[in-house]
């Protein structure tokens, strides 16, 4: 059985953010507004969604 994906788009600028969370937003992939990254649903995207779940859409792909 394939690993279970999730769809993840910025819906929000990095531009205000603080640099840490603008680098996580950068980790991830997501380089433009509206851009859509597909990630494996674990542990570490999880982190990641939720310390920059405010600029983010997900959803289960």
């Amino acid at each position: 059985m394939a690993e279970k994906m999730l769809k993840i788009t910025l819906v929000k600028s990095p531009i205000g953010a603080v640099p840490k969370h603008r680098r996580t937003i950068e980790a991830m992939g997501l380089t433009k507004m509206h851009k859509t990254v597909m990630m494996p649903d674990n542990a570490a995207t999880k982190g990641m969604i939720q310390q920059v779940g405010y600029m983010l859409k997900v959803e289960e792909a």
